[in-house]
């Protein structure tokens, strides 16, 4: 796994090891920066199942102003601050060992992103309880992009009010995974 450009373009980065993350191949993230590449600088990042940590750090690599990085997992935030580290990123970063409820808690009313990376275990199908507390919390900027990898098509299920208060900007699969790329509608 890489960053594909910007400043730390061609840098390996340090994933967990056995299957409990699943990182964003290399063809969905250069299909994901190709659709985001005139909206990044200068961006807030907020990657939400950060893993790794390789879309903040894309983005960061690609001029984002700075990311927050959501795990649940000790390990996965050891891997994203030496990622950062490596990668001369670092002073970009906010790292932080939680859930997604408690990280969304937190930046509730204080904080706003231009972009929101989703990218859940596919098994804990979440995305639409993240959307919910998301569009609560006020932390999505009116002008954001907020990027879904699920391994189903339907990332609202079902839910009409969730869905109405998105556009839906782009929606691909690759493989079993299903990218969606929204934009809030105010």
């Amino acid at each position: 796994m890489k960053i594909i450009t910007g400043l730390a373009k061609g840098m390996n980065l340090e994933t967990l090891e056995g299957d409990a993350t699943r990182p964003t191949s290399q063809r969905v993230k250069e299909a994901v920066f190709s659709m985001l590449q005139f909206d990044i600088e200068g961006a807030r990042v907020l990657d939400l199942f950060a893993g790794s940590g390789q879309l903040g750090l894309e983005a960061l690599s690609r001029g984002a102003s700075k990311a927050t990085f959501c795990d649940l997992s000790r390990d996965a935030t050891d891997i994203i601050m030496r990622n950062a580290k490596k990668s001369r990123l670092f002073d970009k970063c906010r790292i932080s060992t939680c859930d997604y409820n408690q990280m969304i808690r937190g930046i509730a009313g204080k904080e706003q992103y231009d972009i929101i990376f989703i990218d859940p275990p596919y098994k804990l199908d979440c995305i639409s309880d993240v959307l919910k507390k998301l569009c609560d919390s006020k932390a999505v900027a009116s002008n954001a992009f907020i990027v879904c990898e699920s391994g189903k098509e339907d990332i609202f299920q079902g839910d009409e009010k969730l869905k109405s208060k998105f556009e839906i900007q782009k929606q691909a699969r690759y493989s079993i995974s299903y990218i969606t790329v929204l934009r809030p509608i105010i």
